[in-house]
């Protein structure tokens, strides 16, 4: 199949603060970059993210391998490289960039035009940072076979330059929080004695997509036991009920917790989420700008100190945005293993942070409460912020 003509592309600014990228990949050693993941290559376009590809990446022999190539200093030079269906979709929304090439059917195709872009702009020997984790393997031998390039890691480099989220950015964060928890009190007042965690998962994805999010996952945990999957349990008189969902507008996560009961909720109840929401309410005391990421963690730890529960309560506080668990990185004990690369660093405006505490009971079941918190210029602001009790079932 021959290669399709790139769209016209419009003479406009890069989607991204291209002078922090500059200063970010110098800091790292890198002269170039070769940008993979779906989530930076929509972050890098300024959100282009191609349908055809958003589910599945596999065809033919290899895989469709989206790549914006990146040279430090260079940002009028950058390019992009894509599949050779992708101009039906830039017809209708062309992009920043000054190079766009449709013509790529795999991976090492798709290097191999990056490659020569690279080659056009910056002669010479020069280190490539790629995101190790995305890259297939047969693409990465292929660029560490090509004379002169030295090979380096841009993961921390493009997370870095995420982390701050820009107005149109917080509000897809802030959309999505809030269409989550309102799919989630449907389903608390749609349903009744006898609905199954299967069922009450299926109910949640129609929620919210019919309300334009893309839903992702939602881990439901019922009555005593702390399981979390999906099953055809079935929702008893005076079971708790805990919907851990995410789902994502324009590519931007929403991921909030919330409790149900099946009945009024008795008084033992009242204060076991009571005081999550005290541990969850302390988290959110030290956020604004400037502070360390750590002092979330003291306060929250500081209201399960003294509480009964100290060994059954987990709290953990994360970076949110196009992927969950992205910087800022506070911990290095948190259910997601990595090291605790910002929490000794001061918070900054924009940063968006997913807070959960958790409690195993041993007789009450799986209580939680997560929200999203975003950084802002006087302290904080919290997105789907709503239904933070016990809501009764069928109410």
């Amino acid at each position: 199949m021959s290669a399709a003509p790139a769209p016209p592309v419009p003479a406009v600014a890069p989607a991204f603060d291209h002078a922090q990228l500059d200063e970010l990949m110098e800091r790292a050693g890198l002269d170039a970059l070769l940008a993979t993941s779906k989530h930076n290559v929509q972050y890098l376009l300024g959100g282009h993210r191609y349908f055809f590809f958003d589910y599945m990446d596999a065809i033919g022999v290899s895989r469709y391998l989206p790549v914006v190539v990146y040279v430090r200093g260079v940002p009028e030079a950058t390019t992009y490289i894509g599949n050779a269906t992708e101009d039906w979709q830039l017809e209708n929304r062309p992009l920043w960039v000054s190079e766009v090439e449709l013509s790529s059917w795999g991976a090492v195709d798709a290097v191999d035009r990056a490659l020569a872009r690279l080659r056009r702009v910056r002669p010479g020997a020069l280190t490539v940072g790629v995101e190790s984790s995305f890259l297939p393997a047969d693409a990465y031998l292929r660029l560490a076979a090509e004379p002169g390039v030295t090979i380096g890691e841009a993961h921390l480099t493009l997370e870095r330059l995420r982390a701050c989220k820009t107005p149109a950015e917080l509000a897809l964060v802030e959309q999505a929080s809030d269409a989550i928890v309102e799919s989630m009190t449907a389903v608390f007042a749609g349903h009744g004695e006898g609905a199954t965690k299967h069922e009450l998962v299926e109910a949640l994805r129609r929620e919210q997509t019919a309300r334009g999010l893309t839903f992702e996952y939602c881990l439901a945990s019922m009555g005593p036991s702390h399981n979390r999957g999906t099953s055809e349990q079935a929702w008893r008189p005076g079971d708790v009920l805990c919907l851990d969902s995410g789902g994502n507008l324009g590519g931007y996560i929403g991921d909030l917790a919330r409790m149900a009961v099946l009945g009024p909720p008795d008084g033992e109840l009242q204060e076991l989420l009571g005081y999550i929401e005290q541990a969850q309410q302390a988290a959110r005391t030290p956020i604004r700008p400037g502070a360390r990421g750590e002092e979330i963690f003291a306060a929250a730890h500081e209201v399960i100190r003294r509480g009964a529960f100290v060994d059954t309560t987990h709290f953990v506080a994360h970076g949110m945005g196009l992927i969950s668990h992205e910087a800022p990185r506070l911990t290095a004990t948190g259910p997601v293993p990595y090291p605790n690369d910002h929490g000794g660093l001061p918070l900054e405006e924009g940063m968006v942070l997913s807070v959960e505490t958790t409690l195993l009971h041993p007789t009450r079941g799986f209580i939680k409460l997560e929200d999203t918190v975003v950084v802002s210029a006087d302290g904080y602001r919290a997105f789907g912020d709503g239904a933070r009790g016990w809501t009764v079932a069928g109410g």
